[in-house]
C-alpha cells in the first residue's frame, strides 16, 4: 500500500474519532466507536466454533438481547433475570390486558462486568427489581437496550426501568426514572442511549408523550427536554460535529430531526421514513444516512453541512434508494460502502456510500432466513449473527461468503469486534473468539 494512502486512512480515522468523541480502541456504545457498526482496526478470526478459536465462553444469567460494550479489559452486559416471586396482583391484572408476551414475576435487572481476558464475571449488580408492566415481542427481551461507557462510568439503560450510572466497581452513582413507555402493540423496548462528551441522550418515542432529553452524564440532571410529535420508534440518536456546531440526530416516522446539542432547538427536519423506524442514523465523510423498512422502504443520503430548516425534497438529499431496506437490523457503514439487510431477512445489499451506486443487492447469506441482529465489520470482513450461526462475508464491491460458523446458541445481539477478538452474545452465553 502506498504511503500516501496509509496517511489518508490514518487521517480519516483521526477525523472520525474527533467527530464522534470516541476512543476507537474500544466498543463503547451499541454500534461501536464510530456508531457505524465498524471497528477501526482488528483481525478477528473468520472461522470459529464451539471448539475452534474459542478463547472462552461464559454463561450469562437471565435473558437479554442487549449488545455488549467493551472498554479496555472490561465487557459490560445487561440482562433481566426472572425470579420466582410473583408481582402485585393488581399489576398482574394490568399486565394481563397487554398484547405481546407478558410476565407475572419480578425480574432482577442486572449489569454484569466481565473480564475480557478470562471471561470471568467480576461482578453482577442488580440495579432494580420490578415486574415489567409492558408486554414484549415473543422474540424480544426485557433487556434489549445496550449500555454505553466513557471508561470512567457505565450508563445502563433499561427503558421503563430507568437509566443507571455505575462506576466500574458496580456502585450506583445516580439513576433516572422516565416513566412507563407505551410501545406499539407491545412490541417491546430496545432503543439505546447515546453518550457524547458530557451529555447523554435518550430518544423516548412512545404511543404516549414522546420526547428527546439531554442529561448531564456526571449527575443525571436534565440539561434539556423537548417534546416530539412522534409515535413508537426504536431508533437511537446520533451526535455529530457539523461546521463547528454539535447536532443530535433522531430518526422517526413523522420526521428526521436535528437538535442543537446545547439547547434542544431544531436545526433541520425532513420527512420520508416508513412506520416503526428502528435503524439508527449513520454518518461518514459529510453524509448522513437514514433508513427504515417496515411497510415500505426508505433510504436517504443527506449532505448534512447544507441542512437547515425543512430539507424535504431539496438537493440537500443527495440520493435515495427506496428498496430492500432493513426493518430491525441497523446498516453497516464501512470504507465508503453502505451495507444493509432486506427487512429481517438474510439478504445483503451493498451501495457506494457517496453516490448510491449499487454494487450488489439481495445477495443471500446461506444459513440465515430471518434475523434481528445487525451486521458488524472491520477491514475486509463483515459478520452477521442469527439463529445458531454467524456468517462471515467479504467486504467490498463483490459479494463473497468466507465462512459459515455453527454455534450452540441463538443470537439477537450484534457482533462486537475489538482488536483481534470477536464477541458474540447469545441467548445463553457470551463467546470470545480469537485466532489461536
Amino acid at each position: 500500500m502506498k504511503t500516501g494512502k496509509i496517511i489518508s486512512i490514518i487521517f480519516s480515522i483521526f477525523l472520525f474519532s474527533n467527530s464522534f468523541g470516541q476512543n476507537t480502541d474500544n466498543w463503547p456504545q451499541w454500534r461501536g466507536p464510530l456508531a457505524t457498526g465498524a471497528a477501526t482496526k482488528g483481525n478477528p478470526p473468520t472461522q470459529f466454533s464451539e471448539t475452534k478459536n474459542l478463547k472462552w465462553k461464559t454463561e450469562i444469567p437471565g435473558k437479554g438481547h442487549a449488545t455488549p460494550v467493551v472498554w479496555g479489559n472490561n465487557i459490560i452486559i445487561q440482562t433481566a433475570v426472572p425470579t420466582t416471586e410473583k408481582g402485585d396482583t393488581a399489576l398482574i391484572a394490568k399486565a394481563s390486558r397487554m398484547p405481546g408476551t407478558i410476565t407475572e414475576v419480578i425480574h432482577e435487572f442486572k449489569v454484569i462486568l466481565i473480564n475480557r481476558e478470562t471471561g470471568k464475571i467480576n461482578w453482577e449488580k442488580t440495579v432494580t427489581r420490578e415486574m415489567p408492566l409492558e408486554g414484549t415481542h415473543n422474540l424480544g427481551s426485557w433487556a434489549s437496550n445496550s449500555p454505553c461507557t466513557d471508561g470512567e462510568f457505565i450508563y445502563a439503560y433499561f427503558g421503563s426501568r430507568g437509566l443507571f450510572c455505575l462506576d466500574f466497581q458496580g456502585n450506583i452513582i445516580w439513576e433516572r426514572d422516565f416513566g412507563q413507555l407505551q410501545k406499539k402493540m407491545s412490541f417491546g423496548e430496545g432503543e439505546s442511549p447515546y453518550l457524547y462528551k458530557d451529555q447523554l441522550f435518550v430518544q423516548w418515542d412512545s404511543e404516549d408523550k414522546s420526547f428527546m432529553t439531554a442529561l448531564n452524564k456526571k449527575t443525571g440532571d436534565e440539561v434539556w427536554k423537548v417534546e416530539r410529535n412522534e409515535k413508537t420508534s426504536w431508533a437511537s440518536p446520533l451526535v455529530l460535529e457539523v461546521n463547528g456546531k454539535t447536532q443530535v440526530i433522531a430518526s422517526a416516522t413523522n420526521q428526521v430531526r436535528s437538535y442543537d446539542y446545547n439547547t434542544g432547538e431544531i436545526i433541520w427536519t425532513c420527512t420520508g421514513m416508513t412506520q416503526n423506524v428502528i435503524p439508527n442514523p449513520v454518518y461518514a465523510d459529510g453524509i448522513l444516512y437514514v433508513m427504515s423498512g417496515f411497510r415500505g422502504n426508505a433510504l436517504q443520503a443527506i449532505d448534512i453541512a447544507k441542512a437547515k430548516g425543512d430539507i424535504t425534497g431539496t438537493d440537500v438529499i443527495l440520493w435515495t434508494y427506496n428498496q430492500d431496506t432493513p426493518y430491525t437490523p441497523n446498516p453497516l457503514l464501512m470504507n465508503g460502502k453502505l451495507y444493509f439487510l432486506r427487512a429481517n431477512n438474510g439478504e445483503l445489499t451493498c451501495l457506494d456510500a457517496k453516490t448510491g451506486k449499487v454494487f450488489y443487492s439481495k445477495e443471500k447469506l446461506e444459513g440465515i432466513s430471518t434475523l434481528y441482529s445487525s451486521p458488524s465489520g472491520v477491514g475486509e470482513l463483515i459478520y452477521v449473527a442469527a439463529e445458531n450461526i454467524c456468517v462471515v462475508a467479504k467486504a467490498g464491491e463483490t459479494f463473497e461468503i468466507l465462512s459459515s460458523n455453527i454455534l450452540d446458541d441463538n443470537f439477537h445481539a450484534s457482533p462486537v469486534i475489538v482488536g483481534n477478538e470477536l464477541f458474540l452474545r447469545g441467548f445463553k452465553s457470551l463467546y470470545c473468539f480469537s485466532e489461536k
